[in-house]
């Protein structure tokens, strides 16, 4: 799995100058230029310009940096894959396809990332971050989370998923009244069940009630207890809050780090199976469970403390 974090994933709109300016200066782990849902048709190839002078011309330190095409199913998807990459290839991290229904879509973006970076001499390879928006798109999530080996993530997103659902609904990312439990949970377990089975991350989408913190906070700590490795922002002022519950605590950190090197010490010892830990039998799945959280802390950029937790 990428060990990028992508704790917070903050959408841009191509079709704003300011905010892409903006942007860099802003606590996100990832940021992505949006040249779909946020730009109008007639909007697309300025937003094109807009979003390759910002990747330029920024400095996009320590951020994960991706594109949001349009859908392969419009006109746009391949003049914007050309535009941006021929013109900010270097710069660019990962190229995000929305709406994918078939992984013949992502295999079509990936063969062309493949032409531009041979013609323009690209000197990284760019990843790919899939967006799973439909019913046909969750029905084939499996075989589109292994279509392409530059796939870093799978992306659930509940706007386009309710409205291809039919769901009473306007507001996306919300719980929905009357139903008795989260209405989206088989969705976000299909999704990341058919991410790790293929060594991908999961991403859960955005909560469009901006002013609404606690209601955001509400939907990212479910999403992380299921396994989510973070969640879209729409504006600023969500970063922290995502940040904040998508980084492990320093305790859960610290006991992560010393129950692996506790296992470690003990298999080179010879120990084999289950060992005790304090109070506390760990065995070979115990490591597995501690290096997941042991690595997204590292990537949060957490460190061990002076008196961590000891056997």
């Amino acid at each position: 799995m990428p060990l990028r974090a992508r704790r917070s994933c903050l959408s841009v709109p191509g079709s704003s100058p300011r905010m892409l300016a903006k942007a860099p200066t802003l606590p996100a782990d990832e940021v992505f230029l949006d040249l779909e849902d946020s730009v109008t048709p007639r909007g697309k190839e300025e937003a094109r310009s807009n979003v390759v002078e910002a990747l330029v011309a920024g400095d996009w330190t320590g951020k994960t940096v991706a594109v949001r095409i349009n859908s392969v199913q419009t006109q746009w998807a391949a003049d914007d894959v050309i535009a941006v990459v021929s013109g900010a290839g270097n710069h660019i991290d990962c190229i995000m396809v929305p709406k994918v229904e078939a992984p013949d879509e992502v295999a079509f973006v990936d063969h062309l990332l493949r032409m531009l970076e041979t013609k323009h001499g690209i000197g990284r390879r760019i990843g790919i971050e899939a967006q799973i928006e439909t019913a046909e798109g969750l029905r084939a999530a499996f075989d589109i989370a292994r279509s392409s080996d530059r796939l870093q993530t799978l992306i659930f997103g509940p706007a386009d998923m309710s409205a291809s659902l039919g769901l009473p609904a306007l507001t996306a990312g919300l719980p929905m009244p009357g139903y008795p439990g989260d209405h989206w949970h088989w969705v976000l377990m299909r999704i990341l069940v058919a991410a790790r089975a293929a060594g991908l991350q999961a991403i859960d989408g955005p909560y469009l009630r901006i002013e609404d913190l606690d209601g955001l906070r509400a939907m990212a700590v479910r999403s992380r207890a299921l396994g989510y490795d973070g969640k879209w922002a729409v504006h600023p002022r969500q970063i922290d809050v995502i940040n904040e519950v998508f980084t492990p605590s320093q305790e859960e950190y610290d006991r992560a780090e010393a129950v692996l090197e506790a296992y470690a010490a003990l298999s080179v010892e010879g120990a084999r199976g289950a060992v005790m830990f304090g109070d506390e039998m760990i065995d070979e799945a115990s490591r597995k469970m501690a290096e997941g959280l042991a690595r997204r802390g590292r990537a949060a950029g957490l460190t061990r403390s002076p008196d961590p937790p000891g056997a």
